[in-house]
């Protein structure tokens, strides 16, 4: 608000009102808060106004321009009888009237004069008159009387005087202000709150809200006063919306009326003060509440410096002013509604133009773009309701339309009387004569089309330009309206939008066939036969076209129009026969084709033909007839992607749409405010796509030529689904691929440039081949297993008289039946016959006769073969079980005991096809594996053979039989099995046991044959007897010549062993035999009357049960002689309770340095002595002093041969060593101070 109007009832020194302004403009600075929004500082100027009854305020008086905020009373009585006789009925006076109008905001202000005191000495001092007053009317409120001393005098303290009056002039307005304001808007948001009863008005609420908006003008509160406006549209707007569901209000009848008057916005002026007074008496129409509305808006978005919002909401408001008007059925004469926007767009422009310079109307282009593009449409819509873009011109009825509607826009207004381009003059001249409106459209649309390609916006230029085609059509320029119909229909169809292409592809084909382009034409015309948007009759008119120009005779009788298949038909899928696509040399191949018609009327083709691509690859020896057939599809049928749309590069290669919930709550409550949904990919989704070429121009494909070709005439395709057969009998050999598909009609000839997925059939020329190969995983040796031979004829016919010449191998049999039959087939697997087949065997060959079959057959056939079984032969005791071996740590060596041991035996056979003979090998799988060990007892020996079952069969073993093939009769082995079949399943063991025994000195080795009998023990008496299972091996070193014995003893004076107490463990070494050939090696030694040998023993307990204290192992000369004995005395103990094994007691050969046969001893294998105890008759001839210590041992070899191999030990074969302790546990009770008690259970 610029002026607060001061009302005063007496103000005798006018001179000092200008001082009082003044002051009042520096100083008077007041915060105002508004209901609901922030405290704001204003600038306020004061304006006095003398105090008259009819400025008060009336009741029921909205007006807060003119509003009295503080009433002033001026005195300068002094003297109390003039108080008491004028002054005081004249100051109650002045209260009854401020509050008979409700004025409560009011300031007594008593002046002091010095001339007048000193002119009267009776008079009290001023205090008295002060005082009196307050006491009479300030009793509550005192500051309410404010003193002002001398005000025409320059003094501090008149100046004092005047600081506290302003200061409460300024509080008290603050004050009253703040109040009276707030009190305002309380009273409008009462009003509105009044809305749903009946007899409220619209009007009267819109002029109450406005004078708030006013008031925020007056005091430079743009944006506040922005709001009550928007605030008036938003309630307008949802009650017109009600209004349209069914729920109106009464008040909006009066702006039902219809409209008889459109000159468009007025925002030339900041208040349309006609407009305002029809909306005050109600007399205002729709467009005029909305024009004055939008003007006031406008000039307070002018002021806060947006300009480019005015042109945003004035779009919004010229596109929801029709809506509303559909809503609210007011009457509009026709083109009337169309005036008011184009004239409405051109003022908001200019406006806009008149407030800003040029570059920041370049630089904001995308914000007045979309009201040009509207001004476009609306003018054109007025020439053709005028008739301006007729092909005759206006008629007299558009003549008088014309007049209607420029009688409507009435006077030009004053303000834009001496504009040349305005709006008025504009749609003036436009609508005068057809040249005039041509000019105008088409400078606007071309202005249009260039703002939004400037913006990127190539859509909304295409679509401007499409309107901008009609008009070409309409004005017999289709050479002009081509380019942009080529245009839009290129990003409809980029786009994927079905109707618009269509509508458009309809306009293009009547431009097309004005400028006589005969291809595009038939080419639009067979893309809009196929549209199912399009009626019935129309599609056949289109598809008309095609076949009438098809049957017209051409000029050019060779000139073909090439033209895509997929306007015409669709391929759906291809079907050969055979399935796999693969065919011999002279063979016949069909291929079946579907095709979808998508003509409305059934359509005669003249040929449908398949141009082949015949290819010989490099690697084409690989291809084989049964590699073709690996590498083929089994079903034969190829599918190809159905185009469902019309167009190319439709939204299928858009991405998926990424659509989530989005929720929005309270923060207070938690409570849900909106919900929706947002799409996260939108940036994929509305970019552009735009490519250099037309979508819908001839795509210029080749007929191929080539020597190869599928054809099909005379062929009626029906719409919809259709099968075309083709059938092409195989000449050459290679790949020949499927590449082009061919419809003609005439010179028309639509193509089908690529098939995809590639489409191909093979050709073969395949050489005789035979086949050897066996029935199961793998042939078992010993038993009848079944061969199947395969005979591929290929390009040779096999006669009668051909056979098959097989070479007999020493080890397997070929097994002849009576009755063999051969069955034939052909090359796709069908069964042609079944004969018998005649296999004749002599000792070194059979002869199998081969049926007579055609080329390309196979023949197939079954025999039986039989392969001899036997074990490799082992040497040693490498395979004992038993026996101690180097651990390898390799997964072979598992592997190996699970798995068969196989035989390979080859064939040779002659072909009659050939002069060369094919070998063939046959692997057959031993289905046993045999292990033999040597068992001791004592001097008792026993050999036991394990037979192991790898297969997966069951076998009935009989006759067990162990042979030594070069002994006599001094050598016995005793069976010790049972006589009776044995059943041995599946990945199971049998084993059989025989003693040795003998007469004499055993020899060193002993060379075994073991054999036994079986049979599978699922199968029935089998045609021909078996050979035994024969398993041959050899054991040497199997006489004992050492016993070994250990024996525990308890400490002296208990009964048993206890943990952590030491034990005696006594360790007897006994010779069982005199000097035999086997004691001869580099270790023996003779004496005058004795030989001896050096053993090593050791002492090692591998379950943890015994700690061995002191030395645990020691070198010992051993006399060769029958019950000589060695005992070693040592100390262990045990660490744990219960019965434990006795450590393990080990012989080793002490052979010298320089021994070739003996292992590599490091140092930490040498080893001490321990004390000897020997036989009496060789105990005295002993040299104790000749056995050394370990220590003295290794220091005498590092002094005397330093640098020196180490000495050597040599395992003894378990056959020579028997340890009759094992077996043996020692009980052991725990101590009786332990805590933890573990006891080793055994």
């Amino acid at each position: 608000m610029d002026r607060i109007k001061l009302l005063w009832d007496f103000f005798p020194f006018l001179s000092a009102e200008p001082s009082v302004v003044i002051f009042l403009s520096d100083v008077l600075k007041i915060v105002c808060r508004s209901y609901g929004r922030a405290p704001k500082m204003i600038h306020l100027e004061s304006n006095f106004v003398q105090f008259k009854e009819e400025l008060l305020p009336k009741e029921g008086n909205k007006a807060l321009l003119t509003f009295p905020f503080l009433h002033i009373y001026w005195t300068e009585c002094c003297d109390t009888e003039v108080y008491k006789a004028t002054v005081k009925d004249d100051l109650t006076k002045w209260q009854n009237v401020l509050k008979a109008h409700s004025s409560v905001d009011w300031l007594i202000v008593v002046v002091e004069n010095d001339a007048k005191k000193k002119n009267k000495t009776n008079i009290l001092p001023r205090t008295s008159i002060v005082d009196k007053i307050r006491n009479d009317f300030c009793n509550k409120q005192s500051d309410r009387c404010v003193v002002l001393s001398d005000p025409l005098k320059d003094s501090s303290r008149t100046q004092e005087s005047w600081n506290a009056f302003l200061t409460k002039l300024r509080t008290s307005l603050l004050m009253s202000f703040t109040k009276n304001l707030g009190k305002f808007e309380d009273d409008m948001r009462t009003l509105r709150e009044k809305r749903t009863e009946p007899g409220w008005s619209f009007c009267d609420y819109f002029m109450v809200q406005e004078e708030l908006a006013f008031v925020f003008e007056m005091l430079q509160q743009f944006e506040d006063a922005l709001v009550q406006y928007d605030e008036l549209d938003a309630l307008f707007s949802q009650y017109v919306v009600n209004f349209g569901a069914g729920d109106g209000a009464n008040w909006l009848t009066f702006f039902c009326q219809p409209v008889k008057s459109w000159n468009g916005l007025i925002l030339r002026k900041p208040i349309d003060m006609e407009k305002r007074e029809l909306i005050q008496r109600q007399e205002a129409t729709l467009l005029d509440l909305r024009s004055y509305l939008f003007s006031r808006q406008c000039t307070l978005l002018l002021f806060l410096q947006r300009p480019w919002e005015v042109a945003q909401r004035a779009l919004e408001l010229l596109h929801s002013c029709v809506q509303e008007l559909k809503l609210l059925e007011v009457s509009v004469p026709p083109g009337a509604l169309d005036c008011w926007v184009f004239l409405s767009c051109l003022e908001v422009l200019q406006r806009i133009e008149g407030c800003c310079d040029r570059a920041q109307i370049d630089s904001n282009i995308a914000h007045t773009v979309g009201l040009w593009s509207y001004a476009t449409e609306k003018l054109k819509s007025l020439g053709y309701l005028c008739g301006l873009v007729s092909e005759k011109g206006p008629n007299s009825e558009d003549l008088n339309r014309t007049v209607d509607l420029l009688a409507g826009l009435g006077a030009e207004r004053p303000e834009t009387a001496n504009t040349a381009q305005s709006p008025y003059k504009k749609l003036k001249e436009a609508l005068s004569s057809v040249e005039a409106f041509e000019k105008h459209y088409l400078d606007l649309s071309h202005a249009a089309i260039e703002m939004h390609t400037s913006i990127g916006r190539t859509r909304s230029a295409r679509l401007v330009g499409k309107d901008l085609a009609e008009f070409y059509m309409r004005k017999k320029s289709p050479q002009k309206a081509e380019i942009y119909l080529q245009g839009a229909l290129k990003s409809y169809l980029a786009e994927g939008w079905a109707l618009p292409i269509t509508h458009t592809r309809k306009q293009l084909a009547e431009c097309q066939k004005h400028l006589g382009q005969t291809e595009n034409y038939l080419q639009t015309s067979s893309l809009l036969a196929s549209d199912h948007h399009l009626t019935e009759e129309e599609r056949k008119r289109f598809c008309q076209e095609i076949l009438s120009f098809a049957s017209r005779q051409t000029d050019s009788p060779g000139h073909k129009i090439v033209l895509p298949l997929h306007c015409f038909a669709q391929l759906r899928d291809l079907h050969f026969t055979p399935s796999n696509a693969v065919v011999h040399v002279g063979g016949v191949l069909s291929v079946d084709i579907t095709m979808c018609s998508q003509m409305p009327v059934p359509v005669r083709v003249e040929q449908i033909a398949i141009n082949v691509h015949f290819s010989i690859e490099k690697n084409n020896y690989r291809k084989t007839a049964e590699w073709l057939t690996k590498h083929k599809t089994s079903n034969g049928i190829i599918n190809f992607p159905v185009e469902t749309s019309p167009f190319p590069t439709s939204q299928n290669n858009l991405p998926a749409l990424e659509l989530y919930e989005m929720f929005e709550r309270s923060p207070s409550d938690n409570s849900l405010n909106t919900t929706g949904i947002i799409c996260k990919n939108v940036h994929m989704l509305l970019r552009r796509q735009e490519s250099s070429t037309s979508l819908e121009t001839p795509s210029g494909v080749a007929l191929e030529d080539g020597a190869h070709v599928l054809k099909c005439r005379d062929v009626t395709l029906e719409p919809g689904p259709n099968r075309i057969t083709f059938r092409t009998q195989a000449k050459e050999p290679g790949t020949y691929t499927l590449r082009q598909l061919c419809a003609s009609l005439g010179p028309v000839w639509f193509v089908l440039p690529h098939l995809y997925p590639p489409a191909q059939y093979d050709v073969y020329s395949q050489e005789p081949q035979l086949r050897v190969e066996p029935l199961a995983d793998s042939l078992l040796a010993g038993i009848p297993q079944k061969v199947k031979f395969t005979v591929t004829t290929g390009h040779y016919t096999v006669k009668n008289g051909d056979s098959l010449q097989l070479s007999n191998a020493e080890a397997m049999l070929i097994l002849c039946h009576a009755e063999n039959r051969a069955v034939i087939y052909s090359n796709t697997r069908e069964k042609a016959s079944d004969v018998s087949l005649r296999v004749q065997s002599s000792d070194k060959v059979t002869s199998i006769s081969l049926p007579a079959a055609p080329a390309y057959h196979m023949i197939e056939f079954e025999l039986e073969v039989l392969s001899l079984p036997s074990a490799p032969v082992t040497g040693g005791e490498s395979s004992m079980l038993g026996v101690t071996e180097p651990h390898r740590k390799h997964k072979d060596t598992q592997k190996a005991g699970h798995c068969m041991a196989t035989t390979d035996h080859k064939v040779s056979i002659d072909c009659p096809w050939s002069i060369y003979s094919t070998v063939i090998a046959l692997t057959f799988s031993v289905p046993f594996r045999t292990t033999h060990s040597l068992l001791s007892a004592g001097t008792r020996k026993y050999i036991q053979v394990c037979v192991q079952n790898l297969s997966e069969l069951d076998f009935q073993l009989s006759d067990g039989n162990l042979a030594d093939p070069g002994r006599g009769a001094d050598l016995q082995l005793v069976p010790l099995n049972a006589k009776s079949p044995q059943h041995i399943s599946s990945k199971q063991s049998v084993f059989f046991v025989w003693e040795l025994k003998w007469t004499r000195e055993p020899p060193p080795s002993l060379r075994c044959q073991f054999s036994v009998g079986f049979s599978p023990a699922s199968e029935g008496q089998l045609s021909i007897p078996l050979k035994p299972y024969t398993y041959e091996f050899q054991v040497e070193n199997f006489f004992t010549l050492y016993n070994v014995r250990a024996e525990i003893l308890p400490p002296a004076g208990t009964e048993h062993c206890r943990t952590g107490s030491l034990c005696s463990l006594e360790v007897s070494i006994t010779r069982l035999s005199d000097l035999l050939d086997v004691d001869k090696d580099e270790a023996l030694t003779e004496s005058d009357e004795y030989f001896s040998t050096k053993l090593m023993y050791e002492v090692v307990d591998n379950s943890s049960n015994w700690a061995v204290c002191g030395k645990s192992s020691g070198v010992i000369s051993m006399p060769v002689a029958a019950q000589a004995t060695h005992r070693v005395h040592m100390e262990v103990m045990p660490l744990f309770a219960g019965y434990l094994p006795l450590p393990d007691v080990r012989l080793f050969k002490y052979l010298p340095h320089h021994s070739a046969h003996s292992s590599q001893l490091d140092a930490d294998s040498w080893i001490e002595n321990d004390s000897l105890s020997v036989d009496q008759h060789v105990g005295d001839q002993l040299d104790s002093g000749s056995i050394r210590s370990r220590g003295s041992v290794h220091s005498a070899s590092s002094s005397e041969h330093k640098g020196l191999p180490m000495p050597r030990l040599q395992a003894l074969p378990p056959g020579q060593v028997f340890n009759s302790s094992t077996g043996m546990q020692v009980l052991v009770i725990p101590s009786r101070d332990d805590h933890v008690l573990e006891v080793s259970v055994t």
